[in-house]
């Protein structure tokens, strides 16, 4: 009985083996065919591969010497055009003082306040290179996209380094064509969350009034554009009598024929492909004059294009506090 099972249980082994080789050579003839990308499925969440890749959140550079040309031609990111504002990024830069004690104070609060600000929004923060490390440790842990930049030069007028802490911005905003609106923002400015929505909304340039509360004075003194609607139509200027009054004068267009418009650097923002497509505004694609500074360029830029700059808040009714 014994000697009769053994053939048929060899047989049936070399049956199970043969149907096991049928079956993974049919499933490997079929698998030829398919098409490859079918295998990529389950790497990856569907509709992935069809979005643009997210900046990287931060970036800490030595700004180098070298400035780019305004003349180069570039095109708008997708995404970027002018007629939508809803998703448009916010480019705020701020500049930092080594003699100021209370600058990473106002530095921590205003990136809670840029935290709460819908994005995009990147925040550059420029500095001094020797002082930098304490204030890139802050800034790592504040949850807002930020690029901290760093530059060597020695100064001993704080307003010669203000405006090159401004350029070095400017030409980093300028080299990487990043598009979006530009404002100046001090670290020790107060700001609505609402400001951040209505600036968005800036085709070429935006002003709105500024106040400032000097210390040995009662009032505070406002100044900037008077609008209808959001056009603007005359300009008010501070000038003190006395302790107890301040004189406005409103400056009309025909008024200010003759006279250099002189706008605080807090109180305007403009669309950045000024710097680095000046032909998508009508404007000459080489500048000599200014071409070795930014931010007289854009100063520049904001008197020439006086007719272009929008009121904000409608009637300019409400005042940035300085």
């Amino acid at each position: 009985m014994g000697s009769f099972d053994r053939p048929r249980k060899r047989i049936h082994l070399w049956k199970k083996a043969l149907i096991h080789l049928a079956l993974c050579f049919v499933m490997g003839f079929f698998t030829g065919f398919a098409p490859a990308s079918t295998a990529s499925i389950f790497s990856r969440r569907p509709g992935n591969s069809d979005r643009p890749t997210r900046p990287v959140p931060a970036l800490e550079k030595l700004a180098g010497p070298g400035i780019a040309n305004r003349s180069v031609m570039a095109e708008i990111p997708v995404g970027e055009s002018p007629e939508s504002h809803l998703d448009r990024q916010l480019i705020i830069v701020t500049t930092t003082r080594s003699d100021d004690r209370l600058q990473e104070a106002f530095l921590r609060r205003l990136a809670c306040t840029l935290k709460l600000v819908p994005p995009p929004l990147l925040w550059i923060v420029v500095q001094a290179r020797a002082a930098a490390p304490v204030t890139a440790e802050m800034l790592r842990k504040t949850g807002v996209m930020y690029r901290h930049l760093t530059f060597e030069n020695k100064f001993t007028d704080p307003a010669a380094e203000a405006d090159h802490q401004r350029n070095v911005a400017l030409n980093h905003v300028e080299y990487h064509r990043l598009a979006g609106v530009v404002h100046f923002a001090d670290a020790s400015n107060v700001y609505h969350l609402e400001f951040f929505e209505e600036i968005r909304q800036i085709k070429v340039f935006g002003t709105w009034p500024l106040a400032t509360a000097p210390a040995n004075r009662r009032r505070a003194v406002v100044d900037g554009p008077v609008c209808s609607s959001s056009k603007v139509v005359g300009w008010l200027f501070k000038g003190f009598s006395n302790d107890k009054a301040t004189v406005r004068s409103p400056m009309t267009d025909a008024d200010m024929k003759g006279k250099p418009l002189k706008i605080d650097i807090s109180a305007f923002a403009f669309n950045s492909t000024i710097l680095w497509d000046p032909e998508r505004w009508g404007r000459p694609t080489s500048v000599p004059d200014t071409a070795q500074d930014s931010i007289k360029f854009v100063q520049k830029a904001l008197r020439e294009e006086e007719t272009k700059l929008k009121g904000i808040p409608a009637d300019c009714a409400k005042a940035k506090v300085k």
